[in-house]
């Protein structure tokens, strides 16, 4: 399947009646699990991926996050849409060099964020955010194959919860071109609703505990994505372990592993099998 298929594959799948869940694996082996296991999707995770590499979200260059995205992409056959923080830089040139560099990599699609990366000013000012988007999206229209783009408002990430301003950057970037529209860290069902009534584009949520996929697709959301929350169920799942070692002696953990030869058989497996 090349890269246009997956592209038009990708967006196909927001056009459903409910909302779809698109998991994020942060390395090969877990692209290639969750592929086998039927999710129709998938998208990378920064934080997910810096953590691997014993790093803090936002710490990973962008030549080495593509990198992991060309990794992720040649995993599996489903369509990929990466996490790539705020780009490449900070101008609408950077945004646009963003999408050329996430399409030559072979994702289906990407999002860019409004948030800085800079603590002291952490979200774009609203005129830059917009400028980028736009960038972002003309850039997305220009490639020969079909490529979905995010566009992200990070206000609740950042210490803003401010939803007025949120809603003006998603009806913005909406307007701007962007194909879908994220606002992460929204904890509760009303607002994921008001978010998806200001807007016609697709609204990608991501979860918290308490959400499910009936309730979301109720909403208006047509994508639910997982960001970080796999990969620190991971980790806590391993300090559990290493708890019950340390501090009891015992290896009942063992038991809820997951049989090597099942693993040894995935890995053996053709891509996408």
């Amino acid at each position: 399947m090349d890269t246009g298929d997956k592209g038009k594959i990708f967006r196909a799948l927001h056009q459903a009646p409910s909302a779809f869940v698109i998991p994020n694996p942060w390395d090969m082996g877990t692209a290639k699990l969750f592929t086998s296991l039927g999710f129709k999707a998938l998208a990378t995770t920064s934080a997910g991926f810096a953590f691997s590499r014993g790093l803090p979200d936002g710490a990973v260059g962008f030549e080495a996050m593509i990198h992991h995205c060309r990794e992720m992409a040649a995993a599996t056959d489903l369509p990929v849409s990466a996490d790539l923080e705020k780009g490449k830089g900070d101008s609408p040139e950077s945004a646009e060099e963003t999408i050329f560099a996430a399409s030559a990599a072979g994702l289906a699609g990407c999002s860019i964020e409004d948030h800085t990366g800079d603590p002291d000013s952490p979200i774009y000012e609203f005129s830059l955010a917009l400028e980028r988007v736009a960038a972002a999206a003309d850039a997305a229209r220009s490639l020969k194959s079909d490529f979905v783009f995010t566009a992200r408002c990070e206000n609740y990430l950042w210490g803003r919860p401010d939803l007025d301003d949120t809603i003006r950057r998603l009806q913005a970037f909406e307007e701007a071109g962007a194909d879908v529209l994220y606002a992460p860290g929204i904890a509760d069902i009303e607002t994921v609703a008001e978010i998806c009534k200001a807007v016609s584009k697709p609204v990608n949520v991501l979860v918290v505990p308490g959400f499910t996929v009936a309730d979301l697709s109720n909403a208006g959301a047509k994508r639910i994505s997982l960001g970080s929350k796999l990969t620190t169920f991971c980790y806590g799942m391993l300090e559990t372990a290493a708890r019950e070692m340390l501090g009891d002696g015992t290896f009942a953990f063992t038991r809820a592993g997951m049989p090597f030869a099942k693993v040894q058989e995935l890995f053996a497996k053709p891509q996408g099998k």
